[in-house]
């Protein structure tokens, strides 16, 4: 009999000690039980026979996990505070142990050349030299040029490459560019693609037909065998965080993994992370690829639909123009307030204001998914007297659609784009100038590229750069350059900003360079990246067992010298889903020194997000 200790995938447990009659190899994918329940586990090491009774393993999958994976997941776990099998769970095991280069020997199709400027060249050759590279690239400056023609010296190679995107919005214009030049050797993963189609692109994969894989995060962790190159595009984006356990940042993973399997990797943005620009080399791409001229005017003013945009969106219509609006909120309106007495409408179940959607005629929380019917007098104090608060996405398109007769308005937003499906769809019937306007969230900056946006409004700017989060002014501002740079691309356009923070952004526009120089100096010594930061989240539904497990872990903390605790208390949201959430901050000039003096804290109560992205 053997015996090995069994990572149990996605299981918070250390690995288990299971039998098996037969030997078996570390990274093997078997079956296993616990407490009555058939799961999935990896072998992670042999042992001798343990003083205790075992229970044996049940079944062994063709499938095994490769020496890099298994590296990768344990870093994972001492780093992001997660459990192997947590960490495991993320990956795709390969189909077998004979993990060869697999590549057809048929070369990709090039339907479509690319020629790089001389300026573009600048770059390929910046590039090449390093390891790790930053592409900082103005908005249309041709980064996915670049990107492609190094992967075309990949290809030559004999080896594939990743392309990272920051989630499936990007995926429908990216493939088609890509497909354009690569052809049918690209294939896609994402969440959305159904268990039969991840079969066809894994089998893609393993036979070696697909050369250029491509996909948000979670493609990070597929069984590519042969990788000679990882791309992260718009690696500024907060999408590549997890926002739940393991809270891992894709981005930081991405350079782990290369660092580990020996291939460059690199990074691109038109708006860089901080961090990015303090920790690797950057090449500066300047000037947009289509020559566009863009004037911002400022409206200093509150969250709300004015004449001044009233008009130029009319304006815009008329002259034959297409047209984005940028709201934060979805839904009718963020909130529902009672003008007597003040009180906001609130979730049962979160200590958050409940959204108002006319079109479903109900209240919806927007973090644990809590509908009801929307009330016609105040829960408090029965007064009829309720109002709307902070305009959302669904009530503008109303508004616009009854502005102009003719003007064909759509909803851009996670309550409209609930599939890969109707994403495409929609981005189609705007590419097709089906649509004129369209109205939409933090969807509209993520990178797509029209040709006839002349006018770009951007709403609610100010909520972003007044949060309470030393990331804030990058947020604000980077987003901005964002929405503004889905405009222009085929001649002058206008982004009419509502803001009384004119001062702040009208300084960096022209150059977010000089924008990463002072945030850089500013942050010296206090914050990311010359700090490290961890944040401890305690949840639970007993409101008084989760403070009492933050207070425990607080007294050991505070004995820590090499670690600060720069906050604690209860969240900024302190219930969601019916859990009563407190949370510790802490600092520190290493993460060597925040993870050692984590392991004195762990608690079944407790998630560790390191390098956090969110506070508020």
């Amino acid at each position: 009999m053997h015996f090995y200790r069994i990572a149990l995938l996605g299981s918070p447990l250390e690995p288990l000690t299971y039998s098996h009659d037969a030997p078996l190899e570390k990274g093997d994918v078997v079956g296993a039980t616990l407490s009555g329940r058939a799961m999935e586990g990896t072998v992670v090491e042999a042992v001798d026979r343990p003083a205790f009774e075992t229970l044996g393993i049940t079944a062994v999958a063709s499938g095994c996990y490769a020496e890099h994976q298994m590296r990768t997941a344990a870093f994972m776990a001492e780093y992001y505070g997660c459990s192997l099998g947590e960490a495991l769970n993320l990956f795709v095991p390969y189909a077998s142990r004979n993990i060869t280069e697999n590549l057809s020997g048929e070369e990709p199709h090039c339907a479509v050349t690319i020629t790089l400027s001389p300026k573009q060249e600048e770059a390929l050759a910046f590039i090449r030299k390093h390891s790790v590279s930053l592409l900082f690239g103005d908005t249309g400056a041709g980064k996915s040029e670049i990107y492609m023609k190094r992967m075309d010296e990949v290809l030559a190679l004999g080896k594939r490459c990743l392309l990272l995107l920051p989630e499936i919005s990007l995926t429908p214009q990216m493939e088609k560019r890509f497909r354009n030049h690569f052809g049918e050797s690209v294939v896609l993963w994402h969440s959305k693609m159904t268990p039969k189609q991840k079969k066809e692109a894994l089998a893609k994969i393993d036979n070696g037909s697909a050369r250029i894989v491509a996909g948000p995060r979670s493609a990070l962790f597929l069984p590519i065998p042969d990788l000679g190159l990882i791309v992260v595009d718009e690696e500024h984006d907060e999408s590549y965080k997890s926002s739940s356990r393991p809270r891992y940042n894709a981005r930081d993973m991405a350079v782990y993994i290369a660092k580990e399997l020996s291939i460059p990797v690199v990074l691109g943005s038109a708006t860089p992370s901080l961090s990015s620009y303090a920790k690797f080399p950057a090449f500066r791409l300047r000037g947009g690829y289509f020559g566009s001229q863009r004037r911002f005017v400022f409206e200093p003013s509150i969250e709300a639909l004015s004449p001044a945009i009233d008009a130029a969106v009319r304006e815009n219509y008329r002259a034959g123009h297409q047209g984005i609006v940028f709201i934060p909120t979805r839904a009718n309106f963020k909130y529902l307030v009672c003008g007597t007495c003040g009180y906001r409408v609130e979730c049962p179940f979160c200590t958050v204001g409940m959204s108002l959607h006319k079109n479903a005629r109900a209240l919806k929380c927007h973090y644990c998914g809590y509908t009801e019917v929307i009330p016609s007098v105040c829960p408090k104090c029965q007064s009829g007297s309720l109002e709307t608060s902070r305009l959302g996405t669904a009530e503008a398109v109303e508004h616009f659609e009854a502005l102009e007769e003719g003007l064909r308005v759509a909803q851009f937003d996670r309550d409209k784009i609930t599939t890969q499906n109707k994403l495409v769809k929609t981005l189609k019937a705007f590419n097709n100038r089906e649509i004129d306007l369209l109205v939409g969230t933090q969807m509209l900056s993520k990178g797509h590229d029209y040709h006839d946006i002349a006018l770009a409004v951007v709403m609610g700017i100010d909520n972003l750069l007044a949060q309470a989060d030393y990331r804030a002014r990058e947020r604000a501002l980077s987003l901005l350059i964002q929405i503004a740079g889905r405009s222009g691309r085929k001649g002058e356009a206008t982004v009419y900003v509502q803001s009384l923070n004119e001062h702040f952004f009208r300084r960096y526009l022209d150059d977010y360079e000089v924008f990463l120089q002072e945030e850089l100096r500013m942050r010296e010594g206090r914050y990311p990246p010359t700090k490290k930061l961890a944040r401890l989240l305690y949840a639970d539904k007993n409101a008084l067992k989760a403070k009492t497990q933050m207070e425990k872990a607080l007294g050991v903390l505070e004995g820590i010298k090499t670690v600060e605790v720069i906050g604690h208390g209860a969240s900024a949201i302190e219930k969601i889903g019916n859990k009563y959430r407190f949370q510790i901050l802490l600092r520190s000039d290493k993460s060597t020194e925040l993870i050692r003096a984590l392991r004195y804290v762990k608690s079944p109560l407790c998630e560790i997000d390191m390098d956090p992205v969110e506070f508020t």
